[in-house]
């Protein structure tokens, strides 16, 4: 049985290429993963995950506590099973959804009381039943149970809320069941404060996890704060263990931290963002709902090989996001999955040769770049059919 670890391979800066290695499969970092909140990646199929070379994906607690139910997802095999999906999974423990939940929820010391927003049926989530979820659904990475507040917010709201995390943590990691492979990660909080976040960490390190999260950006502050939180964050955190920046973000938002030495992701930016016809690329943002793509017969992209780009036109999109036709959400979102992963390769290659600033730099200027001309846009080899 593979012990679970992360080794690093290469640095250039304060970046890192590593790789992960797990109960289920190795990951190379740095990675991001797809969201798949409630069991799937929305608008994909597993095998059109798996095409985009994604290696670990993300669900939730908190939305698979409601349905279909831990145990009855641990009766038919475990989430993995479940959902079709070999690889590892890092199982969200509820802690944004009780941030986010608002008025639906009270919070005390011990734990979180609320109520569902499928039916309104009342439930309870404790750094306990948290982790014995996720156990239940055999999450290969288990997440310790946190609150984090909106930002902005008060010096000393956000200095309660991350010690209530702390006492939180220490009680997921009491509660974590140690398997071979298998890893539970801390959560650092605190805000935007550097002395809050340097007090996080040590409490989490004092603790022991297999690995450590940053939670609590992404949440309202921006991005210069947020990169500026990382730059005195990161370089405190434990150097043999990942670190996940929850939550992030845009392909900048990935670089930038990357560049501070962040190592996994997830976001539902590309998800969502196909979802209503917004693709990504090397040239920045694209919205297919414009006119202009109504008689382009260009692909997204002359660099991707994704279904949407190797056998389908602009304006064949343009069509079918007009149309109301939901092959254009699927299309759309197994493209931006597609280039989030690529983009991922090609951040890890530039760190281990070396060259990870210059890449950034040319990341930049082409995000700003106008669209590609005709003369620029080959068509991408086709791929065979599966």
């Amino acid at each position: 049985m593979t012990r679970f670890n992360w080794t690093c391979e290469s640095t250039d800066g304060a970046a890192r290429a590593g790789m992960l290695h797990t109960a289920h499969g190795p990951v190379a970092t740095p990675t991001f993963m797809p969201v798949g909140t409630v069991g799937t990646v929305k608008a994909m199929t597993m095998d059109a995950v798996r095409s985009t070379g994604a290696g670990i994906v993300l669900g939730n607690t908190y939305h698979l506590m409601l349905r279909p139910g831990a145990e009855r997802i641990r009766a038919l095999g475990g989430l993995h099973k479940f959902m079709d999906w070999s690889g590892p999974i890092l199982t969200d423990s509820g802690g944004f959804q009780v941030m986010s939940l608002g008025a639906l929820r009270r919070l005390d010391q011990d734990g979180v009381t609320f109520r569902s927003h499928i039916d309104g049926s009342e439930h309870r989530l404790t750094p306990e039943s948290s982790t014995d979820i996720q156990h239940a659904l055999d999450a290969t990475i288990t997440m310790c149970f946190d609150e984090c507040p909106a930002l902005p917010a008060p010096p000393e709201a956000i200095a309660a809320s991350m010690r209530l995390s702390m006492r939180w943590a220490a009680r997921s990691r009491q509660a974590y069941v140690q398997r071979e492979g298998y890893g539970q990660f801390g959560i650092v909080q605190g805000g935007t404060e550097p002395e809050l976040r340097a007090e996080s960490v040590k409490a989490l390190t004092d603790i022991g996890f297999e690995g450590y999260a940053i939670g609590g950006l992404a949440v309202g502050e921006g991005q210069e704060l947020m990169f500026a939180t990382l730059d005195t964050t990161t370089p405190i955190m434990p150097q043999d263990k990942p670190r996940y920046l929850m939550g992030v973000g845009t392909p900048n938002d990935l670089l930038g931290s990357v560049q501070r030495g962040v190592d996994m992701f997830d976001c539902v930016m590309p998800t969502r963002a196909g979802r209503t016809a917004r693709a990504y690329t090397e040239r920045g943002t694209l919205n297919l709902r414009n006119a202009r793509h109504a008689t382009d017969a260009r692909p997204i992209s002359p660099h991707c090989n994704c279904l949407a780009c190797s056998r389908h036109s602009r304006a064949y999109l343009h069509h079918l996001f007009r149309a109301n036709e939901i092959l254009g959400p699927m299309l759309l979102t197994w493209h931006n999955i597609a280039y989030y992963q690529r983009l991922m390769r090609e951040i890890r290659q530039a760190i281990v040769e070396k060259r990870l600033d210059a890449l950034a730099a040319t990341l930049r200027a082409e995000w700003a770049a106008e669209d590609w001309t005709e003369d620029e846009m080959p068509q991408p080899t086709i791929p065979p059919v599966p």
